[in-house]
Parts: C-alpha cells; structure tokens; sequence
C-alpha cells in the first residue's frame, strides 16, 4: 500500500466517507456492459443457483435452477445463459474499422505491416466482486470442452448447442481479466476500490454493499455506521438486508429458505411422476409450477440488491472522466477479442486446459509489461496518483529556472541543453540517472548531471529535439514552465524473444504434443440426480 493510499484510508475513518485515490477514471466502462450477477449453492463451487444477467438495469433476466444437482436444469441454465451472452458479444463481431500491424514477411524474415480487421467496440462484462471473475473463469473452464449431440451423437449427457462456444467466450473473458489494465471483465468492486479509498480492510472491500456505503452513504449516516449495517444487518426472519451474492449464499438463506424449497420441488417432482391418472397428474404439475415460483422469487431476493448495487457502482463510476491512455488500453482489449473472434470463426479448437512452456512465459512476460505500462499510464493521466509516486521518490515535480544550450562534440554536434530546476520534491537521483517527461504524448528523456549549491538540480536533454543542430521548436523547456518529470520509463521494453513452441527445450517439457486430445470432465454420481 502507498503511502497516499494508507493517508487516504486515514482520512476516511476520520472524516467517516470514502476519499478518492484518483481525479480520473483508469478504467473504460462500455456504453452497454453486459452485467451478470451469479449465485452458486453452497459446498460446490460449479453448481449455479441462479443469475441475473443482462444490458438494462431496468430490464435483467433471472436465470434460476431448481435442483442444482440435475445435470439436465445446469445445462439449460448455461444454454439460457448463452442465449443472452453469445448475441451481445455477437454484436460487436462484425462492426469493423481497417487498421495496421506488423507482420513477419515469410519470405524475407522483415516485419512489414499489412492491412487487417479491427473490431470497432468490444464487449464487456461486469460482475460484483472478484469471486465473480473466478466464476466466470471456471464456468468457462467446466464448458468450452463439451460436447454437443451434433458433434458427438454417443457422447453421454450431450450439451446443448452452443454451451462449448459460451465456455470459449468466458474462458477469453477469464484470461483477459489476468492482463493488468484490462477492462473486457471487469468486477465492480475492484473498480471502485482503484478511484476510492475506504475506513476498512480490504478483505472488507470486497463486499460490494459496504464499499457502496463507504463512497456514498445515507445522508447523515457515518460510512462505517452504514457499511456494518450492510455486513450484517438482518430483518425479522433473520435475512441479510444486503445479501452477498458474491456469488456463494448466506447460510441463513440456505437453511430457513432454500433447503425448504428445494425440498418441496423435489417433493412435487416425485408425485408428478408418480402419478397414475389426470387428476393428480394435473394436481402434481401445479404443485412443481407453484414451487417453481417461489424458487424464482427467492433467487430474485438475493440477486437484485446485489444487481442494484453493481448499476449503482457504474453510475458513481461514469461521473468521473476517462483518463486520457484509458483508449490506448481499450484498444488493446478490441484487439484481444478480434483476435479471439477469428480463431472462433476458423474453427480451432478451445482453449487448452493447461499452456505449453512457451504460451505460459509468453504470457507471464506480456502480463508483467502491461502492469509496468498501467502504472506509468495511471500517473501520467492523474496528478492524484502522480503524488503518491512523488511521495515515493519516483517522480518529481519541478520549476526550470535556467536553459543553456551545449551540444556534443561529435562531427556532427547534437543538441544537448542543460536544464537547472528546482523542486520541493525528494527524487532519488543518483550520477546519469535517467529521468522522463512527456512531450506531445511521447516520453523524452534526461539525466541527472548534479546537485547545485543553491538546491537546484541540473538535467541534461538526451533526445526528441530533432536530427538538425538547433533543437526543434517546443522540445526544450523554456525557463518558469512547471514540469512533472518520472524516474520510471513510460513505455515499457519488449523482453527477450522466446522459441518457437516446437523448439521448446527438453527442461521445459519438450515440443507440445499434437495427438493430445482435450476431452470433457469425466460424469460423477453428483452430476445426476
């Protein structure tokens, strides 16, 4: 934790309301997230209770599976599923722009750049917490290798249609939510705990109801006061005011209310199948709608407070304006979901259960740049997180108090002007440290030349002035400007190339295998009531 972080959480607990950790918003909300708000049963992670999903606030549809250990209910509850994902993700499958990447040229071995597809907009997905990114992972995982009866008719317990392309779909959600930065699935507490810092513990921060009561709560009522409330506060028949849906139940809920219902659709199951005329058929058949009903209507008491707060979450979230790399990150995100666009449309297989040697370092290294690249894009956008890394030594803020112009003894004698500044900051400058400004978006760099007796410090300019021997207009600082300067690079350098897949070293577990197979989860007795 930073230091502005932990004075930030300090003031909160002193002033009673959340204080902002940011001026801007570092993350881009959709004009029309796809919102999913997921229940599990309890003491088994893969068994949907229940969801709410959908674009309008107004407007979710509750998904809800009556007996969570009927192979039959889960995959109809994944085929309703997909019938409301699959299309809004298909929506932004076919509206494209033309755009440039550099490509390898077969022939030559030169990178050259060709003309290609980029999706305009890309979807996203939000869910309340961080468990409900874990969900949507695992949901991915649990379907993207079944089979369909069309594509296997001996296959037992056949999926339907499209529940493997659903898992496809989530599983790329899943990995892209692992890329730091990323905003395809997003949680909505993670978001309001970037931009707000709260009197609680983090652990606490993941409750999406006691954050919301932190940043907003009821007038005249102290955050900490309103976030207990939200924890544990409970009605008369002992029900969570604010009931997690994160997406594990509370066991209050599940033993004086789901048990019971449950109990009596299994109930009413059994007499409609037993029944040996009409009469009791029909009896029967009213008895399961009737427990059916209060199924749905005890599913929607836990999911739609939770649903209202996710939508209230993005609303507090939209008043804060976008930073300005927000669209450099979002544009790496279209570029993720086209690429997963066409190899969906090529027909390769899924996803594997586990990467080779090489997809994983591959992985690893691009995570690691793109959290280099948040961070350093994070500061810039916002003078509020600039100050923390000001605080940290990492950054300074300082005024030019005198430019003189030297160049470098060369044949050709480049542009090197110094720079005296002066800054109340306490950068850790040592002999030729690199130090970086940005200059009309792109970074400029400078080093450190030494300490001046009356406490300023003098920069030299090392590049972006131009190839002539006068620098380029506007690329030297001019005396009395205020300018933020940052020890860390602001483009983060590309690692060593790694092999090929098929030259992976025998220490790495050699070339992967082509003849394997990736087959589905094996049929345990749960999955069969």
């Amino acid at each position: 934790m930073s230091l502005i972080s932990m004075l930030a959480r300090m003031e909160a607990v002193e002033s009673g309301r959340a204080q902002p950790l940011a001026t801007v918003r570092h993350r881009r909300l959709s004009e029309r997230p796809l919102v999913l708000v997921p229940l599990t049963t309890a003491g088994e992670a893969g068994a949907p209770l229940g969801a709410l999903v959908g674009t309008d606030p107004e407007e979710p549809r509750l998904l809800v599976v009556a007996q969570p250990r009927d192979r039959d209910l889960r995959f109809a509850f994944l085929a309703d599923l997909a019938e409301e994902v699959l299309p809004y993700v298909d929506s932004f499958t076919d509206v494209v722009e033309a755009a440039e990447r550099n490509e390898v040229d077969p022939e030559s071995g030169k990178k050259v750049k060709v003309e290609v597809e980029l999706c305009a907009d890309a979807p996203q997905l939000i869910v309340p917490s961080r468990a409900g990114i874990e969900y949507v992972r695992l949901l991915g995982r649990s379907t993207r290798f079944r089979r369909t009866a069309e594509q296997d008719p001996e296959t037992p317990f056949p999926a339907p249609p499209r529940v493997p392309l659903l898992g496809r779909w989530l599983t790329h959600f899943g990995e892209r939510a692992r890329v730091p930065g990323s905003s395809l699935l997003l949680a909505a507490t993670d978001l309001l705990n970037r931009h707000w810092a709260t009197g609680q513990s983090s652990l606490e921060d993941q409750h999406l109801g006691a954050l919301l009561a932190w940043i907003d709560p009821p007038e005249g009522q102290p955050g900490a006061e309103a976030a207990l409330r939200a924890e544990v506060g409970r009605d008369a028949q002992g029900q969570l005011l604010c009931p997690p849906a994160g997406p594990a139940t509370d066991p209050a809920f599940d033993n004086r209310l789901l048990a019971p219902a449950i109990e009596r659709y299994d109930r009413a199951r059994q007499a409609l199948g037993a029944a040996e005329d009409g009469e009791a058929a029909d009896r029967g058949l009213g008895e399961l709608h009737a427990a059916e009903r209060e199924l749905r209507r005890l599913v929607a008491s836990q999911l739609k407070p939770t649903w209202d707060a996710v939508w209230r979450a993005v609303g507090l979230l939209r008043e804060l304006p976008e930073g300005s790399r927000v669209e450099d990150r979002w544009t790496r995100d279209r570029w993720s979901f086209t690429g997963h666009r066409d190899r969906v449309t090529a027909g390769e297989p899924p996803q594997p259960r586990r990467d080779d040697a090489v997809t994983a370092a591959s992985k690893l290294a691009a995570r690691e740049q793109a959290q280099g690249q948040l961070e350093a894009q994070e500061a810039l956008d916002d003078p509020l997180v600039l100050a923390g890394r000001r605080l940290a030594g990492e950054a300074f803020t300082a005024e030019v108090v005198e430019v003189t112009m030297a160049w470098t003894e060369s044949k050709r004698p480049a542009p090197r002007p110094l720079l005296a500044v002066r800054t109340d900051d306490r950068p850790h400058l040592g002999e030729k440290t690199r130090v970086f400004r940005s200059l009309d978006g792109k970074p400029q760099a400078a080093e450190f030349v030494r300490h001046e007796e009356d406490g300023s410090l003098v920069l030299r300019v090392l590049d972006r002035m131009g190839r002539s021997k006068e620098p380029a207009e506007g690329s030297v600082p001019e005396k009395g400007e205020r300018i933020s300067w940052t020890l860390f690079e602001h483009e983060q350098r590309v690692g060593p190339k790694l092999p090929d897949p098929e030259e992976t070293p025998w220490t790495h577990g050699g070339p992967p295998r082509t003849d394997a197979v990736e087959l589905p989860d094996a049929v345990t007795p749960e999955d069969v009531l």
